[in-house]
């Protein structure tokens, strides 16, 4: 099957943003793909328009630098390119003491995780409603379900992203989009190495889903329509268990989860 329909995704050079380019191009779109490694990006494009025959563009560019989410839109729209999927997956973390970590990490997390993914839903959903016709994902995480301590901030973006998600697919209802959030929890990919937290016991010696066990189950997710998609019957157990749970026992526990085995 192949369409003239477009998808975009953010964070499309690893991970589960790599294997979502290749479940789109699987099913006969066209690619934008957005991400810092240059060279990661055009091996991508030039496997699946071998492999699919689709068209696939790259964005090699930094969306934690303010001015970069405009810059996609406006080339996009020089090439009048509309974008039908909306993939925000781009995002990373770091591990530590809030009173240790480096601002300017967090400053860059803040604008990649937040700002970069607000900014371009802002831009790709007006003309997606006025089509009456579209979808979003965007890459939240079972981390967006309570407050976590030694990736407060992390957590805090996470939150954010779900939050967000959630308000505007109720606004968007009945005008033909749908926006979906997709809450993994951790995953086999290059993101613990990235926030330094192999040696948490969230991840160390746990057998992680694939990033393509993932991508597989937020695609169908966000072809469905699901505002709330939490991979693995545990995650959804403890993300619904939560609202049961009293805050603070639930950021102890949390704290316990994440420190590093000794």
């Amino acid at each position: 099957m192949n369409t003239s329909e477009t998808a975009l995704i953010t964070g499309a050079s690893n991970g589960i943003g790599y294997e979502l380019a290749k479940i789109f191009a699987r099913h006969g779109y066209n690619l934008v793909l957005v991400a810092r490694s240059e060279h990661q990006l055009q091996q991508l494009a030039q496997e699946v328009k071998k492999e699919y025959n689709v068209e696939a563009i790259i964005f090699s560019v930094d969306l934690s630098k303010p001015e970069t989410v405009q810059y996609i839109y406006t080339e996009l729209e020089k090439k009048n390119i509309a974008i039908d999927y909306l993939v925000n997956n781009a995002g990373f973390g770091d591990f530590g003491f809030f009173t240790e970590t480096e601002w300017e990490k967090e400053q860059q997390m803040i604008q990649l995780n937040i700002i970069a993914l607000t900014h371009l839903t802002k831009l790709f959903v007006k003309p997606m409603a006025a089509r009456q016709k579209g979808r979003v994902l965007n890459v939240a995480s079972t981390a967006a379900f309570q407050p976590g301590p030694l990736m407060a901030v992390y957590y805090a973006t996470k939150a954010f992203v779900l939050f967000l998600s959630e308000a505007i697919a109720n606004e968007l209802k009945g005008t033909g989009v749908t926006v979906t959030a997709l809450c993994p929890g951790p995953t086999q990919s290059g993101f613990q190495s990235a926030a330094a937290m192999e040696e948490s016991k969230l991840v160390k010696n746990k057998k992680l889903p694939t990033a393509k066990q993932v991508a597989e189950y937020g695609y169908k997710a966000m072809m469905k329509g699901k505002h709330v998609a939490i991979h693995g019957l545990i995650n959804k157990i403890m993300a619904f268990s939560i609202r049961l749970t009293p805050r603070r026992l639930t950021t102890s526990i949390v704290r316990k989860l994440s420190e590093k085995n000794n």
